[in-house]
């Protein structure tokens, strides 16, 4: 099981500019986001957005939650999720930002965990991945999933 790790309390920001930037930053409904969400409803798939799954932590919410086919979809961002290719630690504060990322990567994986435990298939997607593969690959999961045949 993985163990969550708190960063403590938050740094001052380095520089005014640098605090305009992180006050601004959605949690939600980024651009990623919406480009997949619309791909999505393209191919006729219907969903909520920006919710807790059903028989889950309340506090844990889902990009994209399919309800039917009981698919969570995250759209995960490069910085914040510690992406292999295009994920970096900046350069002031960086002891805090190590610990802080990491414990983002946990709380990632321990979110995995208690969606399959409550029976949710959970598709993690990187923010740098083209929408439109994205939609083909979630469409056929929904597909798949909704024609399975129930437990005996």
């Amino acid at each position: 099981m993985y163990r969550y790790v708190d960063a403590g309390p938050a740094p001052a920001a380095t520089s005014e500019a640098t605090a305009r930037v992180m006050r601004r930053t959605r949690r939600t409904g980024t651009a990623p986001e919406l480009a997949v969400r619309r791909a999505l409803h393209r191919r006729g798939l219907r969903c909520l957005v920006d919710v807790a799954a059903p028989g889950t932590n309340r506090r844990r919410r889902v990009d994209v939650l399919l309800r039917g086919a009981k698919i969570a979809l995250f759209v995960d961002g490069c910085y914040w999720h510690s992406c292999p290719e295009h994920g970096h630690l900046p350069k002031a504060n960086r002891e805090w930002w190590r610990v802080k990322s990491h414990g983002v990567v946990v709380r990632d994986r321990d979110t995995d965990l208690r969606l399959a435990a409550a029976g949710w298939l959970v598709v993690r997607v990187w923010e740098h991945e083209d929408p439109d593969d994205v939609a083909v690959r979630v469409t056929a999961l929904n597909a798949a999933r909704l024609l399975r045949p129930p437990p005996a």
